[in-house]
């Protein structure tokens, strides 16, 4: 590859991903706060405990089944809010539109933004707006930030996983990378695949009430499963086994998927998360979750174990066992 130039794949949130934070961004700004490399800095003013996180959203394309770019921004920082343990509850908005971008297209993405933040229970309180020549972008980039208040007693951070620990799934998984991707390319499938957007912070809260013992949230959104629990498997120097029958593709999603040539676990997702609990509260956590929408299919797909350090292994179905690695390229850039 040319070291000499930024690659599609540097956006993954894979291998090359990793290697550009680690070797430019954290030597230029390195700090405590983000050294964790968690989804947003936690920090305290005053005896309060605060989260507060940044995302730029870029899909392609800015439409699509269940979703578009405005609701995805708004969801995603709150979600990423909401992985710190944090109530989310300021966001701003900036957006780079591109010269040319007709207005009742953009007023559609404002007016999801603001359904979508009510829906979440936020307020966008500050932003900014950018016009640049026609050609000099792709129709219209948003970045959010957010901030949330962290409840005394809450502390998950992806170095938190331990020995024993279940790791829960929220629901199936691909259904967002895939539904933009078919999207994208204009294919036709005879059942609708829908990306699963929507925000977490209600169920999470919830979760935090039921249990003090959830170690880790992350939602696994560019480089699906695979990669994000490679990270707390790395962040957390522990093993993981999944159990690849309990991981559930809708069928649909799974099709698509093999006819494209796509591993439904790096595939993107905006609307789950993975929750790694303490043993003894992993039933009480997958409970509460099945009493929210966004959680009814929330299952155990896996523990944290001593063997394999640092690496994510698989059962499969058919009894044998293989390593779930990183994602190394970008399968599906402009995903989020």
């Amino acid at each position: 590859m040319n070291k000499d130039r930024i690659l599609l794949d540097h956006g993954g949130g894979g291998k090359l991903s990793q290697h550009l934070v680690a070797d430019l961004m954290l030597p230029a700004f390195d700090n405590p706060l983000l050294a964790a490399l968690d989804d947003g800095a936690v920090f305290s003013i005053d005896q309060n405990r605060f989260a507060f996180s940044t995302d730029s959203y870029v899909v392609d394309p800015i439409f699509f089944p269940g979703g578009n770019i405005g609701d995805l921004a708004v969801n995603g920082t709150v979600n990423d809010l909401s992985m710190c343990g944090a109530k989310p509850l300021y966001l701003s908005c900036a957006m780079i539109v591109e010269e040319g971008f007709e207005i009742e297209e953009l007023k559609k993405i404002v007016d999801t933004m603001s359904q979508a933040a009510e829906t979440a229970g936020v307020q966008v309180v500050t932003g900014d707006t950018k016009v640049v020549p026609k050609g000099a972008a792709d129709k219209i980039f948003i970045n959010t930030s957010g901030i949330g208040l962290i409840a005394p007693g809450v502390n998950v951070s992806g170095t938190g996983a331990v020995l024993g620990d279940k790791i829960i799934i929220s629901g199936s998984i691909a259904d967002h990378g895939m539904a933009v991707m078919i999207e994208r390319e204009k294919l036709a499938f005879e059942s609708a695949i829908k990306s699963d957007s929507m925000a977490l912070n209600h169920m999470v809260q919830k979760m935090l009430a039921a249990s003090p013992n959830i170690h880790v949230l992350r939602d696994p959104t560019r480089g699906g499963v695979a990669t994000t629990l490679n990270e707390i498997a790395a962040a957390s120097k522990v093993g993981m086994t999944l159990l690849e029958a309990s991981i559930f593709v809708r069928p649909e999603v799974a099709g698509a998927c093999e006819l494209l040539g796509f591993d439904p676990l790096y595939v993107a997702n905006e609307g789950k998360l993975l929750a790694v609990v303490a043993d003894k509260d992993a039933e009480v956590v997958l409970g509460t979750m099945h009493q929210c929408p966004a959680g009814r299919e929330a299952t155990i797909i896996g523990e944290v174990t001593e063997a394999d350090s640092g690496r994510v292994v698989m059962q499969t179905k058919i009894g044998g066992t293989r390593i779930v690695d990183m994602m190394t390229g970008e399968q599906l850039p402009r995903i989020c």
